[in-house]
C-alpha cells in the first residue's frame, strides 16, 4: 500500500513551509533514515529524515513551492503500485477584514456631521485584462520580441484575444521599433526575458548597451526566501504593535580586556562577547520586568533567563538561545555559543535550539560599528545592541586619557519597561562589566 510522507511542523510558530532542494529522485529506493529534502524554515534549512522504506513513486511538492505544513511531499510504496489522488496544496492568503458597518442611517440632520470636501486621487493606471488568452500566433510572433503580451490590447477591445496583427500594431505604436540595442545586449535581455521599452538606454542616441541590460537584471525582483519574508513580516510586526524607546550608555572595556589577555595567557580564551552575555544575563536577574512579554494586556515575567544570540547568515539572521545563561560558567557559555554559530551558519540548528528565548544580544561589535538600535523579537520586551570597543579619549581624575570605549544601546517596550527601568538596567550592565573583580567573574 502507497504511503504518504507529509512534510512535518519542524517548529511551534511555522505554518507554512518550503522545501528547498530534494535529495532523491523519483525511482530511487527509499530506507529508513535516508535524507528526502530539505526544508527551509523561517528560521533555517533542516533536513527531513524518511521514517518508511519503499520506492519514490511521485514528488507532490517541486523544490521552491510554498506549502502549509503537513502537505503531502512525496508517495513511496512499490514499483507500479496505483497511486492515490492528491491535490496540490496550496498556501491560503487570508482575506482582509470587512470593512465595519454603521450601526444606524437614521441621524437628524442637527445630529449629521458637516460635508466634507473629498480629496480626489488620480485614477489608477488602467490595466489590460485578458479574457482569452493570446492566440498561438500572436505568441510565436512576440517570441522574438522581447516585450510584455499583457501591455498588448486585442482588437475586439481591452478584454478581447491579442491576435498577431494586434501585436505588430503594439510594436508600431509604442515606439519599440524605433529602440536600438546592441547584439550582445540582445542576446542577454532575450536569455533574461527582460521588456525592450522597460530598459533605459545610455548609449549613443539612446542605444541600450550590455552594460544597461546588466543593470536592468540587477533591479529584477527577486522573490524573498522564507526566513527573509517572515523577518519582515515579524519586524515590521514589532516596529507597528510594539512601542520602542531607546537608551544608550558607554561602558569602559579596558581592564576588562586586560583580564581576558591574562586569561588567554593561561590558556583560558573567552570571547568578548561571552561577558556581555553573562553580564546581561546577571542583570535581568535583578530586573524581571526586562525579562518579560506582554500578551492579552497582562505581562509575563519569564522564570528563565535564556538569551538569544542573533547570528547573521547568508539566508537573513537566525537568534540561537543559550538557555539558563544566568548560572552557567564562562566556558561553558562559551563552547555553546560557538557550537550553535557553527551550527547556524551550517543551516544545521532545530528548531528546539531557536525557541525559548527570553532576552536578545544583537553584537556588531566585530563590524566596526559606533552605535546602532535593534528592533525588539516579539515575544520579548527588550534587546540589547552592541557596538565595537573603540579607544575614545575620556576623563579620569580630569585628565584626559584614552580607554577602549563600548557603546550599547538597549531598546525597550514603553508598555512594560519605563524609562528609568531601562537607564537603571543598561547601566547594571555597564558596572557588571566593568567590574573586572576574578572572582565576580570565574
Amino acid at each position: 500500500m502507497a504511503t504518504q510522507v507529509p512534510i512535518p511542523k519542524l517548529g511551534q510558530s511555522e505554518e507554512t513551509v518550503t522545501i528547498a532542494a530534494w535529495n532523491v529522485k523519483e525511482g530511487d529506493v527509499i530506507k529508513k533514515g535516508d535524507i528526502l529534502f530539505e526544508v527551509e524554515t523561517d528560521k533555517a534549512v533542516l533536513e527531513v529524515e524518511s521514517q518508511f522504506e519503499g520506492t519514490l513513486l511521485k514528488v507532490i511538492v517541486p523544490a521552491g513551492k510554498e506549502v502549509p505544513v503537513m502537505s503531502i511531499a512525496c508517495i513511496l510504496g512499490e514499483p507500479g503500485e496505483k497511486l492515490p489522488e492528491i491535490k496540490q496544496p496550496e498556501v491560503v492568503v487570508p482575506k482582509p477584514a470587512p470593512a465595519p458597518k454603521p450601526t444606524s442611517t437614521a441621524k437628524s440632520e442637527s445630529q449629521a456631521p458637516p460635508p466634507v470636501t473629498p480629496v480626489t486621487a488620480p485614477p489608477p493606471a488602467p490595466q489590460v485584462v485578458h479574457k482569452l488568452k493570446p492566440s498561438p500566433r500572436a505568441r510565436k510572433f512576440a517570441a522574438d520580441y522581447l516585450i510584455d503580451l499583457d501591455k498588448v490590447n486585442g482588437s475586439g477591445g481591452p478584454q478581447g484575444r491579442v491576435t498577431e496583427a494586434d501585436v505588430k500594431n503594439y510594436l508600431e505604436t509604442s515606439g519599440y521599433l524605433k529602440r536600438k540595442i546592441t547584439p550582445s545586449a540582445l542576446n542577454v535581455a532575450k536569455s533574461e526575458k527582460l521588456e525592450l521599452l522597460a530598459i533605459e538606454g545610455s548609449g549613443d542616441k539612446g542605444r541600450i548597451t550590455l552594460a544597461d541590460v546588466r543593470n536592468a537584471v540587477l533591479e529584477k525582483p527577486q522573490p524573498m526566501s522564507a526566513m527573509r519574508k517572515v523577518i519582515a513580516q515579524r519586524l515590521t510586526q514589532s516596529k507597528q504593535q510594539i512601542p520602542h524607546f531607546y537608551v544608550t550608555a558607554s561602558i569602559d572595556l579596558t581592564e576588562l580586556m586586560a583580564l581576558r589577555n591574562e586569561l588567554k595567557d593561561e590558556g583560558i580564551n573567552l570571547s568578548v562577547n561571552v561577558f556581555i552575555v553573562k553580564a546581561v544575563a546577571l542583570a535581568l536577574r535583578e530586573f524581571p520586568y526586562v525579562n518579560a512579554m506582554v500578551k492579552d494586556n497582562a505581562i509575563i515575567r519569564k522564570s528563565k533567563i535564556n538569551i538569544g544570540v542573533a547570528v547573521s547568515v547568508p539566508q537573513g539572521l537566525v537568534v540561537p538561545v543559550v538557555r539558563r545563561a544566568d548560572v552557567k560558567a564562562l566556558d561553558e557559555i562559551q563552547d555553546e555559543i560557538a557550537e550553535l554559530a557553527v551550527k547556524a551558519r551550517d543551516n544545521k540548528l532545530t528548531p528546539d535550539e531557536m525557541q525559548g528565548g527570553t532576552f536578545t544580544i544583537s553584537n556588531m561589535g566585530m563590524m566596526n560599528v559606533e552605535n546602532f538600535g535593534a528592533i525588539i523579537n516579539p515575544g520579548e520586551a527588550a534587546i540589547l545592541a552592541v557596538s565595537s570597543g573603540m579607544p575614545t579619549p575620556v576623563v579620569r581624575d580630569n585628565q584626559i586619557v584614552i580607554r577602549n570605549m563600548m557603546k550599547v544601546t538597549l531598546s525597550a517596550d514603553h508598555r512594560v519597561v519605563d524609562g528609568a527601568m531601562g537607564a537603571e538596567f543598561v547601566n547594571t550592565v555597564k558596572r557588571i562589566l566593568e567590574d573586572t573583580d576574578r572572582q565576580h567573574w570565574m
